[in-house]
């Protein structure tokens, strides 16, 4: 099984400093999957991927977080240092009574093939992804870098 960037991150933090991997189906944003092979076809005819979901009749974005909060609030997790470069994830799980301690951004693969969707999550979505234009992924970040601990983002693990 090959995981994604992001998810190998979060492997290995939780492998070194502890934590959860919790997996959501949001599929294409939370439009679904038959939606999201429609976006990808308008993708290609020249949408961004907000503009794709847009066409067909859903929001920009329609992912929600309330079964996350749930998950993490039935293991008595309250507080979290959380790994992702989508703002508004953090947002909606603080909105659901979740602390987030820090919120540290996974690494990119930029590559020609995906830099302009890159740059769209970035401009459009808020997403922490980029620094200095394309040419450059972001720099770790300014809470803590990819192997710092819990503890350096102030979060107490007890």
């Amino acid at each position: 099984m090959r995981l994604r960037a992001g998810t190998a991150q979060a492997a290995e933090r939780i492998t070194k400093h502890g934590g959860y991997v919790l997996y959501l189906r949001p599929e294409g944003r939370g439009i679904g999957l038959y939606d999201k092979l429609d976006a990808h076809a308008l993708q290609d005819r020249g949408l961004d991927t907000y503009d794709a979901n847009l066409a067909l009749g859903h929001r920009a974005d329609e992912r929600e977080y309330t079964g996350a909060a749930q998950m993490l609030r039935a293991l008595g997790v309250n507080r979290i240092a959380l790994l992702s470069n989508n703002p508004d994830k953090g947002a909606q799980l603080a909105r659901l009574g979740i602390t987030i301690a820090g919120q540290i951004p996974t690494t990119l693969h930029l590559a020609g093939a995906n830099a302009a969707y890159l740059a769209t999550k970035a401009r459009r979505g808020g997403h922490n992804l980029i620094s200095r234009g394309l040419e450059r992924v972001a720099e770790p970040h300014r809470y803590a870098g990819l192997d710092a601990g819990p503890a350096d983002l102030g979060f107490d693990a007890r």
